[in-house]
């Protein structure tokens, strides 16, 4: 059956079928055999035991995606904290002091928001979020159009 969008989309019956189909094919029944114990057609058995296949590849990819996604929102949590401490230059194990006020390091601050970037380009890519990169390739390449005078293309 189609969704709003028009796209293909199984229903639990069609899912519990596939699953059916993949499992007598793991028993070692042929399209055939499968076809006639489900009641569809030979191509209608090989398709079913494709879309349950596709399943059992994308569950355990959709579970991993989560999990980074989890490990990179710790990492993005400890960068934050890193980045909304106070830090202080340290020379010789004392805080350097400037007009009598602890000298503030803004290094490590960089540094956190240097990872979070990171971090954000590593999700961002995860997820699919980034536009497509366009490549320009210049040079060296030289294309013959046969039967073609370049003097008319002018």
């Amino acid at each position: 059956m189609r969704g709003g969008d028009g796209r293909y989309t199984r229903d639990p019956e069609t899912a519990v079928r596939d699953a059916e189909a993949c499992r007598l094919r793991a028993r070692g029944l042929s399209y055939e055999q499968i076809a006639e114990q489900l009641g569809v057609s030979r191509s209608n058995a090989y398709l079913a035991v494709q879309r349950a296949i596709a399943d059992i590849v994308r569950e355990p990819a959709e579970e991993v995606r989560q999990l980074e996604l989890v490990r990179l929102d710790e990492m993005h949590r400890a960068a934050l904290g890193v980045l909304e401490a106070t830090h202080y230059v340290v020379d010789k194990g004392k805080v350097v002091m400037w007009d009598g006020q602890p000298l503030i390091d803004d290094g490590p601050v960089l540094a956190a928001v240097d990872r979070m970037l990171k971090i954000q380009a590593r999700r961002a890519a995860l997820l699919g979020l980034d536009a497509e990169k366009k490549v320009s390739l210049s040079g060296g390449v030289t294309y013959e159009v046969v039967g073609v005078d370049p003097a008319q293309l002018k």
